[in-house]
């Protein structure tokens, strides 16, 4: 009978060790699972941070050569220009007159009030799209 204690003990404990290591596995799988999401929501949100601040600097070059009444015929204005004009569109003539931009007198200087609205939009734009991303990572089931 002592044999059969002691077997019956031997099986208990490689029984409770497999079920420890069974668990310490699960943990272990669903620490890396939670390590792969963040290192992805972190890639993201700093992806979206990264291009909205290089639109910001764009924009904020954009309103700087107007300010302060670069050549429009110069290629660094010039380039300036074509590369925000996509992102200030919705923000120009044909679609919004909201806002007039004060000029100095002879016209070329110009505070563009569009622009700074612009940079704005699209600022609490992007930390919307970041809050998006956040809610979505870590709101899962």
């Amino acid at each position: 009978m002592d044999d059969n204690q002691r077997e019956d003990n031997t099986e208990r404990r490689q029984d409770l060790r497999q079920d420890e290591e069974t668990y310490r596995l699960k943990q272990e799988e669903s620490r890396l699972g939670k390590a792969q999401r963040s290192n992805t929501y972190v890639w993201i949100i700093n992806s979206i941070y990264w291009l909205s601040g290089l639109l910001e600097i764009l924009l904020a070059l954009r309103f700087g050569l107007r300010l302060f009444g670069a050549n429009p015929q110069n290629d660094f204005a010039r380039l300036i220009t074509n590369l925000s004009a996509p992102f200030m569109a919705p923000f120009m003539a044909p679609f919004s007159t909201l806002f007039v931009s004060p000029t100095s007198g002879d016209g070329t200087n110009i505070f563009d009030v569009n622009i700074i609205i612009a940079i704005i939009a699209y600022a609490l734009l992007s930390y919307l799209v970041a809050s998006f991303v956040r809610f979505i990572f870590y709101n899962r089931v």
